[in-house]
């Protein structure tokens, strides 16, 4: 999309002032250029035109020449506008007679077309002769971009080698969270990200939350614990004046409620299964076999342990897979 720089204010786009030095331009540029960043919005259909709006605004504003044609045409349009606001009511009737008359001043036309057509010639010169400054602002967002996605990486790693949690689930507990919001709600109805993920975490760490990207009033939770997923589920209604409805989707504990019981291995139900600790003694009982040829060695209870963990977080992430391709699929048929 071309910037029509006859309505766009240059330095509005970049939240500076009409004298901010070459530094604060970079400095605004990259702040806004990495939040509406392509990378970053890939659900966002016009991030790459303000993207590229941005750009063009610091191109012109860094230039000497082009800065100073675009405060020229700028400083014109401005005073056409002071002249329009001192008309009172009776005679905005005679605007255009007005307009007429000064479009008539032959100098005056001169002169704004001599602005226009010289702040053309600044951008078509920047144009086939580049922005160095902005080549340089290009190559530092893509290494910018670069380390956060390998910090985004290096965090997924991190949380995947984890080795504690909360309990232990073969199936995380997911809960659907959905309240009112028209389609058009910028606000969507209300709740952001953060704020969701501050109620919601409150009864335990939350392992992932998405928000549907296409629908509003939709969300998938997914809590690291089943008994914080069921106090969230019990207890949660979210804003008064918009509250929120939780459902289940998977890993339900089948028990009302979530207790701390001791119990001794040969207590431990067998659709309960409890897993060793370092504390735990575990005796073995050997039984008679006929000799073979092999032997082997058996593994120790941190061993299965540690191996029935690493399956776990496998599922689990799995399971965050398939999370979101079911949000993706709901918001598509709907």
């Amino acid at each position: 999309m071309a910037l029509d720089l006859n309505k766009t204010d240059l330095y509005r786009l970049l939240g500076v002032g009409e004298d901010a030095t070459e530094k604060e331009l970079v400095k605004a540029y990259r702040k806004a250029a990495l939040k509406c960043h392509p990378d970053k919005n890939p659900d966002n259909p016009d991030a790459a035109n303000e993207f590229q709006r941005l750009s063009k605004a610091l191109e012109i504003l860094s230039d000497v020449a082009a800065r100073a044609a675009y405060d020229k045409t700028r400083k014109a349009k401005k005073a056409a506008e002071e002249r329009h606001k001192v008309l009172d009511s009776k005679r905005k009737k005679f605007k255009e007679d007005l307009e007429a008359r000064e479009r008539a001043s032959q100098d005056q036309k001169a002169d704004d077309f001599r602005a226009q057509r010289n702040l053309e010639a600044e951008i078509e010169r920047l144009r086939k002769q580049g922005s160095s400054l902005l080549e340089q602002e290009q190559e530092y967002l893509k290494e910018q971009l670069k380390k956060d996605r390998e910090e985004a990486i290096k965090n997924i790693q991190k949380n995947t080698k984890a080795n504690k949690e909360e309990e232990i689930s073969t199936v995380s507990p997911k809960l659907k969270v959905t309240w009112s919001a028209e389609k058009r709600d910028d606000s969507n109805g209300g709740y952001s990200h953060g704020m969701l993920r501050a109620m919601l975490g409150k009864y335990g760490e939350v392992s992932a939350l998405v928000i549907s990207g296409t629908k509003n009033g939709r969300a998938i939770v997914e809590y690291k614990s089943p008994r914080a997923a069921d106090m969230a589920f019990k207890s949660e209604r979210g804003l008064q004046e918009n509250p929120l409805t939780l459902k289940w989707l998977s890993g339900k504990p089948e028990t009302p409620t979530y207790e701390t019981v001791s119990l001794s291995h040969s207590d431990a139900s067998p659709q309960m299964p409890s897993f060793p600790t370092e504390s735990d003694s575990v005796s073995f009982t050997a039984v008679p076999e006929k000799p073979k040829q092999t032997s082997f060695i058996p593994k120790t209870s941190h061993e299965r342990d540690f191996e029935s963990l690493v399956l776990m977080k496998m599922r689990q992430a799995e399971e965050r897979k398939r999370l979101i391709e079911q949000m993706q699929k709901e918001d598509e048929e709907s």
